[in-house]
């Protein structure tokens, strides 16, 4: 189920989302530049192994912590990319225009901690490197669908060859990604990860943490700038509701 539009609409440039989608572009491009050699060392140190911190014998130096924040910006392939950078840019500039660009910022990195902390948590063992923006995004969703659930989005549905596009409320489609985490991430709980896989774990701890920190972390109302007649789609209230037809500035 691939967001493809959503019908929130924006007063200010989504700057803070740019320079994450660059920086994760960046690290990208310079890991896919490393020999496999240099890039297996590369991801030990930069990207998150569980069983480094979590791990009965485990003694993290000081600088192994860093590993929390720097594995955000690292990704596994082309694939795992662009998806994660097409999510951030489908629902980050709707929240960063509510929270304001530095609180923003501080938002995204917060939900990607918590979602190495809740992967660490549920896989002690692994010695495994995570890595990938997907959690902190995972944090971008919840707090999308805390703030806007009523707002309108355009989701694709791929079956066999045929893309089909549906309709559905944010809080729906969070519903429904959050479930599509849980359930393979209980059944995964006490399993052997050494062969790797999807963070299912990191995703839900992620989300719960944008869900929870969204209303503290939201501007005030009287901090916003009122909406100008262009801003937004026809039809479409400020917060993604149908406004039968009166415009999007009411």
């Amino acid at each position: 189920m691939l967001p493809w539009y959503e019908t929130v609409a924006t007063r200010y440039p989504p700057f803070v989302v740019w320079m994450l989608i660059a920086a994760c572009v960046g690290a990208f491009l310079y890991q896919v530049s490393l020999p496999p050699s240099v890039l297996e060392l590369f991801l030990r140190q930069y990207a998150l192994v569980p069983a480094r911190f979590f791990a009965q014998w485990a003694q993290p130096r000081p600088g192994d912590w860093l590993a929390f924040l720097t594995n955000m910006f690292l990704h596994g392939g082309w694939l795992h990319l662009i998806m994660n950078m097409w999510t951030l840019w489908i629902f980050g500039p709707a929240v960063e225009d509510r929270l304001a660009a530095r609180r923003f910022l501080f938002f995204y990195i917060a939900c990607g901690l918590a979602a190495g902390i809740a992967h660490g948590l549920a896989n002690p063992e692994s010695v495994v490197p995570a890595l990938g923006a997907s959690g902190a995004i995972a944090g971008v969703i919840g707090c999308y669908a805390r703030l806007f659930p009523a707002a309108r989005l355009v989701v694709m549905i791929p079956v066999l060859f045929l893309p089909l596009f549906f309709e559905v409320r944010a809080l729906a489609f969070a519903t429904i990604w959050l479930l599509l985490q849980i359930i393979p991430g209980l059944l995964t709980l006490g399993q052997d990860v050494g062969g790797g896989g999807i963070a299912w774990w990191a995703h839900i701890g992620g989300f719960a943490e944008g869900w929870l920190l969204a209303p503290a972390a939201r501007r005030a109302r009287i901090a916003h700038r009122p909406y100008f007649r262009d801003e937004g789609l026809y039809g479409f209230m400020p917060d993604g509701r149908r406004s039968g037809g009166r415009g999007p500035w009411r």
